[in-house]
């Protein structure tokens, strides 16, 4: 996804809104990294549309909250699919 960085950080963060997804989600999704990604929802968008960026926030916030028992559960399906 090439284009401006506030174009770009604006189409981010709805993206993540609407489909409740993270960082590597949404970079995958664009096909851009998850630096581009972060840097553009957390310092652009705070500059842009601060409206925007608190939901965005607020997201990313549940993702980071959740992310051990995602690592768990990963971690679960590996050594119960060896058996």
């Amino acid at each position: 996804m090439k284009g401006l960085p506030e174009e770009r950080a604006v189409t981010l963060a709805h993206y993540i809104i609407e489909n409740n997804a993270t960082v590597r989600q949404s970079a995958k999704h664009f096909g851009v990294s998850k630096s581009t990604v972060h840097k553009d929802v957390t310092e652009r968008l705070s500059q842009l549309n601060h409206e925007l960026y608190t939901e965005v926030k607020a997201v990313l916030e549940q993702n980071k909250a959740e992310r051990h028992i995602r690592g768990g559960q990963a971690t679960k399906e590996k050594y119960l699919s060896q058996k």
